[in-house]
Formats: structure tokens, C-alpha cells, sequence
């Protein structure tokens, strides 16, 4: 069955000086402030477009990686999944970098690496952003 999730921002102003808010409204686990210096210069405590789309990207990634691992009779114990995602103003998303360090016993390091290359092409998100230039490193910790 198809699931459809929401999101809104307000946003007030021109972007230079202006802000907004996005709400998660399906889970309703908040409102988190945005701007163009949180997202172009430092975060100072609020989130932008790219941290969004980091979350996104390193849970389905994870959630990918986790159920082709289990699929293949080596579930894992732990997976850590880190997204980098790289935004230069006036050109825009120039890249992602996913980082995973996995806990799976039975599993040799030639063999996570080749699951964690198809979870990288083939979850959902990664899909999503095709566009855009998607790196790996995947190592056993």
C-alpha cells in the first residue's frame, strides 16, 4: 500500500533576511526554524533543505542496507549511517557522501561493501536523487 507523508513551511520575507518554519505534520515530532544563513554560512541552531534530505537519505539507506543484509541471511547487528550532503550557493546540491560502519557478524568486508553499493543504488531516496553525484564508504567496525 502506497503512504503519503506532509511537510509545510511558512516562510516570511525575502530570502537574505527572511525566515520560515517547517512542520512535520504526518509524525508530528515538531517545528524546526530555517534561513538562507543557516542553510548558506552556519547552522546556529536551525536545520535546512540539506540536513532534511541527510536524514532521509542515511535512514533509507540504512533501512535498504538492513533488509538486503537480512535477505541474504547475514542481518546485521548495527548499522551507523552518516549523510554529507554539499550545497554551494548559486549552483546548489553538488553531492551526497554516505558513510556506513556496520556490525554484522558472518560477514566479510568484500561482502558489505557489494550489499552497501546496491542499498546506495537502489533505496528509495537514492533513486530519488539520481541527479545528483552519490558516493559511498562502507567499511565492518
Amino acid at each position: 500500500m502506497a503512504t503519503t507523508r506532509q511537510a509545510h513551511t511558512v516562510w516570511e520575507g525575502n530570502l537574505a533576511e527572511g525566515s520560515g518554519v517547517v512542520t512535520f505534520d504526518s509524525s508530528g515530532i515538531g517545528d524546526y526554524p530555517v534561513s538562507w544563513p543557516s542553510r548558506a554560512e552556519q547552522a546556529n541552531g536551525k536545520t535546512s533543505p540539506e540536513e532534511l534530505i541527510a536524514a532521509a537519505h542515511s535512514s533509507c539507506f540504512s533501512m535498504a542496507l538492513s533488509h538486503r543484509l537480512s535477505g541474504a541471511g547475514t542481518p546485521p547487528a548495527r548499522l551507523e549511517t552518516k549523510a554529507d550532503v554539499t550545497f554551494q550557493p548559486g549552483t546548489g546540491i553538488t553531492g551526497i557522501h554516505l558513510t556506513v560502519v556496520g556490525e554484522v557478524p558472518g560477514l566479510d568486508e568484500a561482502d558489505f561493501v557489494k550489499a552497501a553499493e546496491d542499498a546506495k543504488a537502489n533505496c528509495p531516496v537514492s533513486q530519488a536523487l539520481s541527479g545528483t553525484t552519490i558516493t559511498l564508504s562502507a567499511s565492518l567496525g
